[in-house]
């Protein structure tokens, strides 16, 4: 695969591990990029994925999340895909994001097959786009990515290999778009020479794309964008930025359980609906925002815009939106 070249975006991958990252002096070292973990599994999730997200976001670092995958077959593969959708949408969702959604597979357990290893990644990369809306792409060690087999070259590839030298060629890629080139410790260095970044105290991953901060930014605008976000004021990108807060703090407190029930303050609201037979019991849904949803559709104000941005929340709500647009 191709070396690094002078002038690319530089970045760093980070997660729990680097405990509280001070955003600002990142980006001011020269760092253009992040990928954060959001996931691992079927159910678990980073601790600091959403603070992570909203100081990146706020910093002006470009972000993307990634997913760690343990998953043996397709089915795990599927909710573990599910799991990583929800963490994104706790943050903000996939349009919070101006990076892709990354799938992180760089081991799996010694019974399974090189079909076994392509058909879980497939899958998980199926439904994440699926959930989300975004291609995903693919991060892997370049001596476990000769596991993927030609099919699975369609998505890109974030390669890891610390080292001066570059990843050799896969039966999938012969070029990589993000390549991971050390962990902080080992491997290559930054265009200054060192390996440390500011505003993180330790060791992190470090990561160059192949192109230019600008490149980046134009590769993954999301369609229809057309790049319009570099013209907005100041105060705009505020805006946008506080919605994005207020959208994954609504998400955080609607999915903190799995038995929630209405709050006191929506009861009148409820009690008038099923007068007006909108809703037939708030029993049968459970979380508020599911309330509110059934009410909506039933009401007739739940057009396509509406249900596609109720997709963007919790697996459970995008069940329950999808039974309501079925039925």
């Amino acid at each position: 695969m191709q070396n690094r070249s002078a002038g690319n975006a530089q970045g760093i991958d980070v997660s729990h591990y680097q405990g509280t990252v001070n955003w600002n002096r990142v980006k001011n070292d020269g760092i253009a990029f992040a990928f954060l973990k959001a996931s691992q599994g079927t159910s678990s999730r980073d601790s600091t994925f959403i603070t992570n997200a909203k100081g990146a976001r706020t910093a002006g670092v470009l972000i993307g999340a990634y997913h760690f995958v343990n998953a043996k077959t397709t089915d795990a593969a599927v909710k573990e895909a599910a799991n990583f959708a929800d963490a994104i949408a706790s943050a903000g969702g996939a349009a919070a994001f101006q990076l892709p959604p990354a799938m992180d597979y760089e081991q799996a357990d010694s019974s399974m097959s090189k079909a076994d290893i392509n058909a879980v990644a497939q899958a998980f990369l199926t439904e994440t786009q699926r959930l989300t809306g975004v291609k995903p792409i693919i991060y892997s060690g370049s001596s476990f990515a000769n596991n993927f087999d030609a099919s699975l070259g369609v998505y890109e590839l974030w390669a890891a290999r610390y080292s001066s030298s570059p990843p050799a060629d896969t039966t999938a890629w012969s070029h990589w778009t993000f390549w991971q080139y050390s962990d902080g410790s080992a491997g290559g260095v930054r265009p200054n020479g060192a390996r440390a970044v500011a505003g993180i105290a330790g060791p992190v991953d470090l990561n160059e794309y192949a192109g230019t901060e600008d490149e980046l930014r134009k590769a993954y605008a999301q369609d229809g964008d057309n790049g319009e976000d570099e013209t907005m004021t100041d105060a705009e990108k505020q805006q946008m930025q506080d919605l994005a807060d207020r959208v994954a703090a609504l998400e955080e407190r609607v999915n903190m359980s799995n038995n929630q029930t209405p709050p006191a303050w929506a009861n009148d609201a409820i009690i008038a609906a099923k007068g007006a037979g909108l809703i037939t019991t708030s029993n049968d849904k459970g979380h508020a925002e599911l309330v509110m949803i059934q009410m909506l559709y039933n009401a007739g104000l739940c057009n396509a815009e509406l249900v596609a941005f109720f997709r963007e929340f919790s697996a459970e709500t995008k069940a329950a939106i999808d039974a309501l647009v079925k039925g």
